[in-house]
Protein backbone atom coordinates (compact mmCIF):
# COMPACT_ATOMS: atom_id res chain seq x y z
CA UNK A 1 0.00 0.00 0.00
CA UNK A 2 1.58 3.41 -0.80
CA UNK A 3 0.71 6.25 1.80
CA UNK A 4 0.55 9.30 1.07
CA UNK A 5 1.68 12.50 3.41
CA UNK A 6 0.55 15.62 3.16
CA UNK A 7 3.16 19.33 4.00
CA UNK A 8 1.63 22.13 3.26
CA UNK A 9 4.35 24.05 4.83
CA UNK A 10 7.59 22.36 4.59
CA UNK A 11 10.84 23.61 6.10
CA UNK A 12 14.55 23.56 5.82
CA UNK A 13 15.94 22.98 9.45
CA UNK A 14 18.92 25.05 9.90
CA UNK A 15 20.07 23.29 12.66
CA UNK A 16 22.94 25.01 15.06
CA UNK A 17 24.92 23.84 18.03
CA UNK A 18 25.88 25.67 20.86
CA UNK A 19 27.30 25.24 24.13
CA UNK A 20 24.98 27.75 26.22
CA UNK A 21 22.89 30.01 24.69
CA UNK A 22 22.87 33.87 26.09
CA UNK A 23 20.31 36.06 24.76
CA UNK A 24 22.15 39.54 24.46
CA UNK A 25 25.81 37.73 23.99
CA UNK A 26 27.68 36.91 20.84
CA UNK A 27 27.43 32.80 20.95
CA UNK A 28 30.35 30.73 19.01
CA UNK A 29 28.17 28.05 17.11
CA UNK A 30 30.24 24.65 17.26
CA UNK A 31 28.05 23.31 14.14
CA UNK A 32 25.54 23.74 11.54
CA UNK A 33 23.64 21.42 9.40
CA UNK A 34 20.74 22.10 6.73
CA UNK A 35 17.85 19.37 6.78
CA UNK A 36 14.91 19.21 4.63
CA UNK A 37 12.25 19.05 7.02
CA UNK A 38 8.50 20.27 8.49
CA UNK A 39 5.96 18.29 10.05
CA UNK A 40 4.95 16.58 6.68
CA UNK A 41 7.94 16.15 4.72
CA UNK A 42 9.86 14.81 8.67
CA UNK A 43 6.77 11.59 8.63
CA UNK A 44 7.70 10.56 4.94
CA UNK A 45 11.26 10.27 5.18
CA UNK A 46 10.54 8.23 8.25
CA UNK A 47 8.61 5.83 6.85
CA UNK A 48 10.32 5.71 3.92
CA UNK A 49 13.06 4.57 6.18
CA UNK A 50 10.51 2.16 7.53
CA UNK A 51 10.02 0.74 4.05
CA UNK A 52 6.62 1.88 3.51
CA UNK A 53 6.48 3.35 -0.15
CA UNK A 54 5.14 7.25 0.31
CA UNK A 55 3.73 9.90 -1.95
CA UNK A 56 4.49 13.35 -0.75
CA UNK A 57 2.05 15.88 -1.39
CA UNK A 58 1.32 19.95 -0.69
CA UNK A 59 3.24 22.64 -1.51
CA UNK A 60 7.15 23.57 -2.22
CA UNK A 61 8.85 27.28 -2.99
CA UNK A 62 10.91 27.04 -6.23
CA UNK A 63 13.47 28.88 -5.12
CA UNK A 64 15.27 26.98 -2.78
CA UNK A 65 13.74 23.27 -3.67
CA UNK A 66 16.79 21.44 -4.12
CA UNK A 67 17.29 20.46 -0.73
CA UNK A 68 14.11 18.57 -1.00
CA UNK A 69 14.85 16.80 -4.13
CA UNK A 70 17.73 15.49 -3.00
CA UNK A 71 16.41 13.91 0.09
CA UNK A 72 13.52 12.74 -2.16
CA UNK A 73 15.61 11.10 -4.37
CA UNK A 74 17.65 9.22 -1.58
CA UNK A 75 14.99 7.78 0.04
CA UNK A 76 12.69 6.77 -3.04
CA UNK A 77 9.90 9.33 -1.90
CA UNK A 78 7.69 10.24 -4.83
CA UNK A 79 7.46 13.93 -5.11
CA UNK A 80 3.83 15.44 -5.75
CA UNK A 81 4.74 18.70 -4.49
CA UNK A 82 3.23 21.92 -6.34
CA UNK A 83 6.08 24.30 -6.56
CA UNK A 84 4.81 27.76 -6.03
CA UNK A 85 6.56 31.38 -6.63
CA UNK A 86 9.51 32.08 -3.38
CA UNK A 87 11.46 30.06 -1.02
CA UNK A 88 10.49 27.27 1.21
CA UNK A 89 11.15 28.78 5.08
CA UNK A 90 13.75 28.07 6.95
CA UNK A 91 13.13 27.15 10.65
CA UNK A 92 15.93 27.90 13.02
CA UNK A 93 16.65 25.68 15.64
CA UNK A 94 19.78 26.50 18.38
CA UNK A 95 20.37 23.20 19.84
CA UNK A 96 22.96 23.46 23.13
CA UNK A 97 24.59 21.02 23.91
CA UNK A 98 22.92 20.06 27.02
CA UNK A 99 20.02 19.41 24.93
CA UNK A 100 17.58 22.36 25.13
CA UNK A 101 16.38 23.71 21.93
CA UNK A 102 15.07 27.33 20.97
CA UNK A 103 13.13 27.59 17.92
CA UNK A 104 12.89 30.64 15.07
CA UNK A 105 10.74 29.89 12.65
CA UNK A 106 11.03 32.05 10.01
CA UNK A 107 8.57 33.51 7.38
CA UNK A 108 8.14 31.58 4.01
CA UNK A 109 6.02 31.52 0.70
CA UNK A 110 2.48 32.82 0.45
CA UNK A 111 0.04 30.83 -1.61
CA UNK A 112 -3.04 31.04 -3.02
CA UNK A 113 -6.23 29.02 -2.87
CA UNK A 114 -5.63 27.53 -6.23
CA UNK A 115 -2.76 26.04 -5.02
CA UNK A 116 -4.48 24.35 -2.16
CA UNK A 117 -7.20 23.13 -4.51
CA UNK A 118 -4.52 21.73 -6.76
CA UNK A 119 -3.26 19.53 -3.76
CA UNK A 120 -6.65 18.59 -3.39
CA UNK A 121 -7.11 17.32 -7.26
CA UNK A 122 -3.91 15.54 -6.81
CA UNK A 123 -5.34 13.29 -3.91
CA UNK A 124 -8.71 13.37 -5.53
CA UNK A 125 -8.21 9.57 -6.34
CA UNK A 126 -7.48 8.03 -2.76
CA UNK A 127 -10.13 5.92 -2.11
CA UNK A 128 -11.82 3.83 0.88
CA UNK A 129 -9.44 2.36 3.57
CA UNK A 130 -6.42 4.59 2.19
CA UNK A 131 -4.46 6.44 4.60
CA UNK A 132 -3.09 9.83 4.34
CA UNK A 133 -1.16 11.97 6.95
CA UNK A 134 -1.80 15.47 7.05
CA UNK A 135 0.53 17.48 9.54
CA UNK A 136 1.88 20.76 10.26
CA UNK A 137 1.12 24.14 9.43
CA UNK A 138 -0.01 26.00 6.50
CA UNK A 139 1.27 28.83 4.84
CA UNK A 140 0.27 32.75 4.75
CA UNK A 141 -2.26 32.51 1.73
CA UNK A 142 -4.39 30.04 2.91
CA UNK A 143 -7.79 30.42 4.28
CA UNK A 144 -7.76 28.81 8.39
CA UNK A 145 -9.47 25.81 7.39
CA UNK A 146 -7.66 24.42 4.62
CA UNK A 147 -6.68 21.18 6.45
CA UNK A 148 -9.90 20.77 7.68
CA UNK A 149 -11.25 20.63 4.36
CA UNK A 150 -8.80 18.33 2.69
CA UNK A 151 -9.63 15.97 6.00
CA UNK A 152 -13.46 16.05 5.48
CA UNK A 153 -13.09 15.17 1.78
CA UNK A 154 -11.01 12.37 1.79
CA UNK A 155 -12.44 10.87 4.97
CA UNK A 156 -16.05 11.18 3.03
CA UNK A 157 -14.11 8.80 1.05
CA UNK A 158 -13.54 6.89 3.19
CA UNK A 159 -9.99 7.27 3.59
CA UNK A 160 -8.28 6.80 7.48
CA UNK A 161 -6.22 9.92 7.56
CA UNK A 162 -4.08 10.47 10.94
CA UNK A 163 -3.88 14.52 11.68
CA UNK A 164 -0.78 16.27 13.05
CA UNK A 165 -1.96 19.72 13.48
CA UNK A 166 -2.07 22.64 15.64
CA UNK A 167 -4.05 25.97 16.48
CA UNK A 168 -7.13 27.15 14.57
CA UNK A 169 -6.52 24.47 11.98
CA UNK A 170 -6.54 21.47 14.62
CA UNK A 171 -9.87 23.50 16.05
CA UNK A 172 -11.49 23.55 12.57
CA UNK A 173 -10.96 19.61 12.43
CA UNK A 174 -12.14 18.62 15.75
CA UNK A 175 -14.96 20.78 14.93
CA UNK A 176 -15.71 18.66 11.90
CA UNK A 177 -18.82 16.39 12.04
CA UNK A 178 -19.23 12.92 12.33
CA UNK A 179 -18.28 11.40 8.79
CA UNK A 180 -15.95 14.13 8.16
CA UNK A 181 -13.67 13.64 10.95
CA UNK A 182 -9.88 12.20 11.15
CA UNK A 183 -9.49 8.47 11.85
CA UNK A 184 -6.51 9.50 13.79
CA UNK A 185 -5.35 12.61 15.56
CA UNK A 186 -2.17 13.84 17.90
CA UNK A 187 -2.38 16.72 19.85
CA UNK A 188 0.14 17.57 22.92
CA UNK A 189 -1.66 18.30 26.18
CA UNK A 190 -1.14 21.37 25.49
CA UNK A 191 -3.43 21.02 22.30
CA UNK A 192 -5.88 18.76 24.08
CA UNK A 193 -6.18 21.91 26.72
CA UNK A 194 -6.87 24.27 24.23
CA UNK A 195 -9.99 22.49 22.57
CA UNK A 196 -11.48 21.76 25.96
CA UNK A 197 -11.44 25.01 26.90
CA UNK A 198 -9.54 24.14 30.58
CA UNK A 199 -6.51 23.05 31.94
CA UNK A 200 -6.00 19.41 32.83
CA UNK A 201 -4.59 19.77 36.38
CA UNK A 202 -5.64 15.88 36.63
CA UNK A 203 -4.23 13.90 34.43
CA UNK A 204 -7.69 11.94 34.56
CA UNK A 205 -9.17 15.53 32.89
CA UNK A 206 -6.13 14.53 30.11
CA UNK A 207 -7.96 10.89 29.76
CA UNK A 208 -11.33 12.05 30.27
CA UNK A 209 -10.69 14.60 27.16
CA UNK A 210 -8.74 12.12 25.42
CA UNK A 211 -12.11 9.58 25.35
CA UNK A 212 -14.56 12.66 24.63
CA UNK A 213 -12.89 12.87 21.21
CA UNK A 214 -13.32 8.90 20.89
CA UNK A 215 -16.57 9.02 21.15
CA UNK A 216 -16.85 11.81 19.02
CA UNK A 217 -15.91 9.38 16.47
CA UNK A 218 -12.38 9.61 16.10
CA UNK A 219 -11.05 5.78 16.12
CA UNK A 220 -7.71 6.61 17.88
CA UNK A 221 -6.02 9.61 19.84
CA UNK A 222 -2.25 9.83 20.68
CA UNK A 223 -1.80 12.53 23.24
CA UNK A 224 1.88 13.59 23.53
CA UNK A 225 3.06 13.88 27.27
CA UNK A 226 6.84 15.19 27.19
CA UNK A 227 8.78 12.85 29.21
CA UNK A 228 6.18 10.62 29.64
CA UNK A 229 5.83 9.43 26.02
CA UNK A 230 2.33 9.54 24.93
CA UNK A 231 -1.16 8.57 25.80
CA UNK A 232 -2.87 5.82 23.22
CA UNK A 233 -6.57 6.23 23.51
CA UNK A 234 -9.36 4.38 21.00
CA UNK A 235 -12.64 2.09 21.76
CA UNK A 236 -10.44 -1.00 22.09
CA UNK A 237 -8.70 0.48 25.47
CA UNK A 238 -5.78 3.17 26.43
CA UNK A 239 -2.36 2.75 26.80
CA UNK A 240 0.40 4.82 28.02
CA UNK A 241 3.42 4.23 26.74
CA UNK A 242 6.78 5.79 27.31
CA UNK A 243 10.78 5.47 25.42
CA UNK A 244 12.89 2.25 27.36
CA UNK A 245 15.48 4.89 26.94
CA UNK A 246 16.02 8.93 26.49
CA UNK A 247 18.47 9.75 23.80
CA UNK A 248 20.61 13.03 24.61
CA UNK A 249 20.99 15.79 21.67
CA UNK A 250 18.48 16.88 19.07
CA UNK A 251 14.62 15.92 19.54
CA UNK A 252 13.73 17.58 16.21
CA UNK A 253 11.27 15.45 14.65
CA UNK A 254 10.75 13.04 17.74
CA UNK A 255 6.86 13.53 17.41
CA UNK A 256 7.24 13.21 13.61
CA UNK A 257 8.64 10.16 13.75
CA UNK A 258 5.98 9.14 16.06
CA UNK A 259 3.22 10.31 13.78
CA UNK A 260 5.15 7.82 11.08
CA UNK A 261 5.03 4.88 13.67
CA UNK A 262 1.59 5.36 14.16
CA UNK A 263 0.91 5.38 10.25
CA UNK A 264 2.42 1.99 10.02
CA UNK A 265 1.40 0.42 13.03
CA UNK A 266 -2.12 1.17 11.09
CA UNK A 267 -1.15 0.09 7.79
CA UNK A 268 -0.16 -3.31 8.92
CA UNK A 269 -3.10 -3.61 11.71
CA UNK A 270 -1.44 -3.63 14.55
CA UNK A 271 -3.29 -3.84 18.18
CA UNK A 272 -3.60 -0.66 20.34
CA UNK A 273 -1.38 -2.22 22.15
CA UNK A 274 1.43 -3.43 19.43
CA UNK A 275 0.41 0.07 18.04
CA UNK A 276 1.62 1.84 20.21
CA UNK A 277 5.37 -0.14 20.98
CA UNK A 278 5.99 0.56 17.44
CA UNK A 279 4.58 4.33 17.78
CA UNK A 280 7.07 4.63 20.60
CA UNK A 281 10.17 2.86 18.97
CA UNK A 282 9.86 5.11 16.25
CA UNK A 283 9.86 8.33 18.26
CA UNK A 284 12.92 6.68 20.70
CA UNK A 285 14.93 5.46 17.31
CA UNK A 286 14.94 9.19 16.35
CA UNK A 287 15.92 10.85 19.56
CA UNK A 288 19.92 12.05 18.94
CA UNK A 289 19.55 11.85 15.56
CA UNK A 290 20.47 14.83 13.51
CA UNK A 291 17.64 15.18 10.71
CA UNK A 292 14.04 13.15 10.60
CA UNK A 293 16.28 9.33 9.88
CA UNK A 294 15.41 6.37 11.42
CA UNK A 295 17.94 3.54 12.78
CA UNK A 296 17.85 0.11 10.99
CA UNK A 297 15.15 -1.79 11.27
CA UNK A 298 16.14 -4.45 13.98
CA UNK A 299 16.81 -1.82 16.45
CA UNK A 300 13.60 -0.31 16.19
CA UNK A 301 12.00 -3.88 16.71
CA UNK A 302 14.63 -4.24 19.92
CA UNK A 303 13.40 -0.76 21.06
CA UNK A 304 9.43 -1.53 20.67
CA UNK A 305 9.85 -5.25 22.78
CA UNK A 306 11.46 -2.72 25.40
CA UNK A 307 8.20 -0.66 25.59
CA UNK A 308 6.32 -1.44 28.10
CA UNK A 309 2.45 0.07 27.84
CA UNK A 310 0.76 0.02 30.97
CA UNK A 311 -3.48 0.67 31.15
CA UNK A 312 -3.65 4.41 31.64
CA UNK A 313 -6.19 4.66 34.20
CA UNK A 314 -3.17 3.29 35.83
CA UNK A 315 -0.62 6.32 34.60
CA UNK A 316 -3.61 8.78 35.38
CA UNK A 317 -3.92 7.62 39.12
CA UNK A 318 -0.11 8.18 39.61
CA UNK A 319 1.18 10.32 41.99
CA UNK A 320 1.55 14.50 40.88
CA UNK A 321 -1.02 15.76 38.53
CA UNK A 322 0.89 17.33 35.56
CA UNK A 323 3.79 15.90 33.58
Amino acid sequence: MTMRCVSFNPAIDQTVTLERLVPGEVVRALAVRHDAGGKGVNVASCLADAGQAVELHGLLGRDNAAIFEQLFAAKGIADRLRRVPGATRTNVKLLETGGRTTDVNLPGFTAAEADAEAVFTGLAQVGAGELVVISGSQPAGLAADTSARLVAALAGRGARVVADLSGVALDAVLALPPGALPHAVKPNRAELEAWAGRRFDERAALVDAARALVARGIALVVVSLGTDGAAFVSADGALQAAPPRLATGSTVGAGDAMVAGIASALADGLALDALARRATAFAAGKLGREGAHLPPAAELDALAAAVRPQPLDVWAAAPGSRT
